[in-house]
């Protein structure tokens, strides 16, 4: 790529970029926000760790040694951290950090 090249894909990247995040603003003018966002907006974040869980505890072999217990000891450990601060992006961060320290040094 030459230097003109390199220079349109930026300007259309950050066009792209803009727009992306006016949009909302340009459709959601009302102070009210329709059903179908407020149920995402409400339901969202915990799909999201239940997607999170599952994929972490879907290669678990329970047959061998240690058992799925790193896991489950990060999914207590997120679960505690989320009822006690009730901020989902601190559980799932904790959570995370918490579950690569067992793996990692356990």
């Amino acid at each position: 790529m030459n230097s003109t090249e390199i220079f349109f894909a930026i300007a259309i990247m950050s066009l792209v970029n803009y727009f992306t995040r006016v949009t909302p603003f340009l459709f959601f003018k009302k102070n009210e926000l329709p059903l179908s966002l407020v149920f995402i907006e409400r339901f969202f974040p915990a799909t999201i760790m239940m997607i999170l869980i599952f994929y972490s505890v879907k290669d678990i072999d329970f047959i061998t040694y240690p058992y799925g217990i790193k896991e489950f000891l990060s999914i207590l450990i997120t679960i505690g951290l989320h009822l006690s601060l009730k901020n989902y992006l601190i559980s799932i961060f904790l959570g995370t950090v918490s579950y690569m320290i067992l793996v990692q040094y356990f």
